[in-house]
């Protein structure tokens, strides 16, 4: 048992004392739930055994994640605490192994079936950008409360802090909370995710990029000579994580934008030590402040493009945790990125992208659709171009893609994206067969491609960080992977495919008698 502010706490198992601990919240509103639905998918691995979270976690994780395997639960862990601080659950929002639910936990994120196929996930998340905001509704405790420990009932050391990859610089607890802070003046609130490693027992060392959201409010803070008050909640409903995970414009919400794409406000409680709020069904929240005076040592780490580099440590801002809260037998989820295909591939990119098409769409350029192919680590986004409309516009490669070039890569949304590819209203832009297609046989090397030096570049990309440049400016390109006839005259060709090459009734009869003839796929 545990005293805290108010008094003992002895179970966190009786959900529906809390009004946001419902046990019949949908999975998209409530992490725990969201673990019930993968199980009632019969889409979790259940690990009852002790598990070490020195390597072990990460190595069956990374195994899941690469193979495409079901979501492992980590039940028993090394450093759990009585009260179950913490269970982990890995490959929280991978790819599912059954071909019909591919984007299974994706959709679950959002609220929609595991059938759901990519085009209809984005379409989700860009139609909730079109409609009235709802604020988040506060609401007086919730599970989230259910514990409350202060800095000397806890070591985050000796916690199941996980190390993920043998090269990483220290146990990266944070890779999947969702951090909350806002301005100075209380006007603007933002959720997002940037990893944090254990620096000792009560603080950690994260990244505070300064043209992040985080380092720009981060920034705010430092000019009062005041620490940022911050909060990481664990365990947040999936489709808060999902909003946390979007290059939002300045000055928006995250919280009012799940709100849209939910339909319904998202429950907020307040933290104990600061004025912050955060989701009250949170699997886990620590609570404290980044400091603007001290830096220390943080890194390597395996990121999203699937390297961790030895010795490569930056100096960056000292988190200080004042409280953790959590609920009974808590759930810690992680993300463990590196090669395909991780929650890094499935998010950010795809979260990017649907950014992206609304503010192209919003200079009323026309974009039909777009998508980050996930072979492209995070770097490529691909915009499917409406060639009768193109065409409309009386204009040519290099205007056209300077324009798209020009908007995007002076946006928080175009940061991560070092390659944007133009496609014809023929490529299937969720098929990366179809789109390298494209990119291979009508993007000229040279000629069709504008380059982009004088833009600020994503120092992670290992081309970017580790190559022959400025890890911190340019390496951006727009390919202009249509012909010039989708300029002028329209599609000049057929596709030497079974589809494009062949009568629809000779498909036809072929597909009838294909079983026949001695073929199964």
């Amino acid at each position: 048992m545990v005293r805290g502010p108010r008094g003992p706490r002895t179970t966190g198992l009786d959900l529906g004392k809390h009004p946001a601990g419902n046990q019949h919240e949908p999975p998209h509103l409530s992490f725990r739930s969201y673990v019930q639905s993968l199980k009632d998918d019969g889409d979790i691995v259940e690990i009852n055994v002790e598990c070490d979270p020195h390597l072990e976690v990460g190595a069956i994780t990374r195994k899941v994640l690469e193979n495409n395997e079901k979501a492992p639960l980590f039940n028993k862990l090394k450093g759990q605490d009585e009260n179950g601080l913490w269970r982990i659950l890995g490959a929280v929002n991978g790819l599912r192994p059954n071909p019909t639910q591919r984007f299974g936990r994706i959709a679950r994120h959002i609220g929609l079936e595991p059938t759901a196929s990519p085009k209809q996930i984005m379409d989700k998340i860009v139609a909730a950008k079109s409609t009235t905001p709802i604020p988040p509704k506060t609401v007086e405790t919730g599970p989230c409360k259910d514990f409350r420990l202060t800095p000397d009932q806890f070591d985050l050391e000796k916690l199941p802090c996980p190390l993920l990859h043998q090269s990483d610089g220290g146990k990266y607890v944070q890779t999947y909370g969702m951090q909350c802070f806002r301005t100075p003046d209380g006007s603007w609130t933002n959720w997002a995710i940037a990893r944090a490693m254990v620096h000792d027992r009560n603080h950690l060392a994260g990244v505070v990029a300064p043209v992040q959201h985080i380092g720009r409010i981060h920034a705010m803070w430092q000019k009062l000579g005041k620490d940022m008050p911050v909060a990481i909640a664990f365990g947040v409903p999936p489709a808060a994580i999902m909003a946390a995970s979007m290059p939002m414009p300045d000055g928006v919400s995250e919280s009012e934008y799940v709100g849209s794409l939910v339909g319904s406000p998202i429950e907020v409680v307040k933290c104990e030590t600061n004025d912050l709020y955060i989701p009250a069904n949170s699997e886990i929240v620590f609570e404290g402040t980044i400091s603007v005076t001290e830096r220390v040592p943080e890194g390597p780490f395996g990121e999203m493009h699937g390297y961790v580099f030895p010795g490569d440590i930056q100096q960056w801002h000292k988190y200080n945790i004042d409280m953790i809260t959590h609920r009974k037998d808590a759930i810690m989820p992680i993300s463990n990125p590196g090669r395909l295909t991780d929650e890094t591939h499935t998010m950010i990119g795809p979260l990017a992208a649907a950014e992206i098409g609304v503010l192209l769409r919003s200079h009323g350029l026309p974009i039909k659709d777009v998508w980050s192919p996930f072979e492209s680590q995070v770097t490529w986004v691909v915009l499917q171009v409406d060639t009768e409309k193109l065409r409309a516009m009386k204009t040519n490669s290099e205007e056209f893609s300077r324009k798209i070039g020009d908007i995007i890569f002076h946006a928080k949304c175009g940061f991560m994206i070092h390659r944007l590819v133009l496609v014809g209203d023929d490529i299937d832009i969720y098929d990366f067969r179809d789109v390298s297609w494209a990119f291979c046989t009508r993007c000229r090397p040279g000629l069709d491609e504008y380059l982009y030096e004088d833009v600020v570049g994503y120092f992670l990309i290992p081309y970017m960080g580790h190559g022959s440049g400025d890890p911190m400016k340019g390496g951006k390109v727009v390919s202009d992977a249509l012909l010039t006839a989708e300029y002028t005259t329209g599609k000049a060709w057929d596709a030497a495919s079974f589809k494009e090459s062949y009568p629809r009734e000779l498909q036809d009869k072929v597909l009838t008698q294909w079983e026949a003839l001695g073929y199964t796929s």
